[in-house]
């Protein structure tokens, strides 16, 4: 069994202490997205940052990338309570009206009534393969893939959707507030060729 080990080296240089960026956090083409300039609110909720987390503290609603993106990879981490209803919306086709119908949702809603399209699923396109993973009261992580009309979505390492569809090309995305406490943490983009 071959095993890789990997050296972290701080150097301090006068009063300056430089480390190396822990790999895949920053560079590589991935782009920091937790500072409020780079969102625009839509809707009735108030959102905020509180230690280095975006809360969404009254109300529903988004926070909608201020760039339009077509091939991407998103990472994202995200706390809800159980009965949360938020979502990560992609390629968003009007802006305005951030919804299932104008963009791709992935959901986050763990008690949906009708599970079909609960957590890990694509809104209206295709459902979780596995319908069981629960995401309430800890930090889960969702990675999304998005190259011409191929989405794949990641829950937790976890393959939940590989599909293609056509109905959205290109748009920003948006971070849902609804029921429940939602709390999003180290969300990043990393446009693809």
């Amino acid at each position: 069994m071959k095993r890789t080990c990997v050296l972290a080296l701080t150097l301090l240089v006068g009063s300056v202490v430089l480390a190396p960026t822990v790999s895949g956090q920053e560079g590589g083409g991935w782009k920091n997205l937790m500072s409020m300039s780079n969102w625009t609110p839509v809707g009735k909720v108030d959102w905020k940052t509180v230690n280095g987390e975006l809360w969404s503290t009254n109300g529903n609603g988004f926070l909608l990338s201020k760039d339009s993106y077509e091939n991407f990879e998103i990472r994202a981490e995200f706390w809800v309570s159980p009965d949360a209803n938020s979502g990560i919306f992609i390629r968003c086709a009007d802006p305005n009206k951030v919804g299932a119908q104008t963009c791709y949702e992935v959901n986050i809603y763990d008690t949906r009534p009708d599970p079909k399209f609960r957590t890990g699923a694509v809104v209206d396109v295709a459902p979780p393969r596995n319908m069981t993973i629960n995401t309430g009261n800890k930090w889960n992580t969702y990675q999304i893939t998005a190259k011409g009309p191929r989405l794949i979505i990641r829950l937790n390492g976890e393959t939940t959707v590989d599909v293609e569809d056509t109905k959205h090309a290109r748009g920003p995305f948006a971070l849902q507030a609804g029921l429940g406490v939602v709390r999003f943490r180290n969300v990043q983009i990393r446009e693809l060729k």
